[in-house]
């Protein structure tokens, strides 16, 4: 059994230690390890835990566990936490998405758990790959079950084919591997008030990309997708995110990709106390082709950037920024 715990931080956690919030993930990662040594961690907020020995050890099942870990994570650092249990850790991720804070949502059943959900809810399936199922009436995940795994793998390819048919019934060969690389990096940005200025957000939007891209090339990866998330004044959150052209750790790509997404929420005159990017599906820069450009703007735009990480690197993050910040 696997729990997928999703920690609820904020900023001005009751407990938390100087840099806020995000500085409490790092001590619920090892109260998750005081339960189980596989504990892979995925930041900002979120943890796997393999806890088929847990069990067995503590006489418990796992909503019982969930809850003692919700319990301790409360009393010892004022985290919530949302908690989704299944069998393994697409299961688990899926059951989290649904859970209620204080209520621990545990997938006794995969077939009757998935069945109903439409397609694109499966790990690994996006808009381009959900337009191509629905055209053949496959848009939910009992009808892409029920379906011939040839037909799947003519529709969409062989490798890709095989592992939607087997995610549709429930099947996520992904292993709980702890101290693993992390496979996304994020920043938040939260308001000293809540903030209705459209600029404002931007603006953070663009301190964080300018913070993650900068990360990133300094340790040689580049990123596939971005994840915005929206914190309102009641504490809700909203998150979206979309994909890379191709991947890339360069500023400019990452501010486009963040200010569209932002645009998609449509927030108006909503109240926002905090901004968070998430750069997802990290690789190695090394082995990652860049399509070339006849844009000389590009190729300026790059070698500035590579001239202003060198000025970083000797004088400190702030010694360059955007003209917009600089201000800030």
């Amino acid at each position: 059994m696997i729990l997928c715990v999703r920690f609820r931080l904020e900023p001005t956690a009751p407990l938390a230690p100087p840099g806020g919030g995000e500085a409490l993930f790092s001590p619920l990662v090892d109260l998750l390890g005081e339960f189980t040594p596989v504990v892979e961690a995925a930041p900002p907020h979120e943890a796997l835990a393999d806890v088929r020995g847990a069990l067995r050890y503590f006489g418990r099942g796992p909503a019982e566990l969930a809850s003692v870990i919700r319990v301790r994570a409360l009393a010892l650092y004022g985290v919530d936490c949302v908690i989704g249990a299944g069998p393994n850790p697409m299961l688990a991720r899926m059951a989290a998405d649904e859970a209620r804070p204080g209520v621990t949502l545990v997938v006794e059943d995969p077939a009757a758990f998935l069945r109903d959900r439409p397609v694109v809810a499966l790990d690994g399936v996006g808009r381009a790959t959900a337009r191509t199922l629905c055209g053949y009436g496959l848009d939910s995940v009992g009808r892409v079950a029920d379906a011939p795994l040839a037909v799947l793998q003519r529709l969409v390819g062989a490798k890709t084919g095989r592992e939607l048919w087997e995610r549709a019934r429930g099947i996520d060969r992904t292993p709980v591997v702890p101290h693993a690389a992390s496979r996304s990096v994020a920043a938040e940005r939260a308001f000293p008030r809540d903030e209705t200025d459209r600029t404002q957000q931007r603006r953070a939007l663009l301190s964080l990309t300018e913070e993650l891209g900068a990360r990133l090339r300094t340790e040689g990866q580049v990123c596939r997708a971005l994840a915005v998330t929206v914190r309102y004044a009641d504490r809700t959150t909203t998150t979206r995110s979309r994909t890379l052209p191709e991947p890339t750790a360069h500023s400019a790509a990452l501010t486009a990709l963040a200010y569209a997404v932002h645009d998609s929420f449509g927030l108006q005159r909503a109240r926002v106390r905090g901004v968070a990017l998430r750069a997802e599906g990290l690789t190695g820069a090394e082995g990652t082709a860049h399509q070339l450009s006849l844009d000389p703007a590009d190729e300026k735009a790059r070698r500035i950037e590579a001239a202003a990480d060198r000025a970083r690197a000797r004088f400190g993050p702030r010694a360059v920024l955007p003209g917009s910040l600089a201000a800030a």
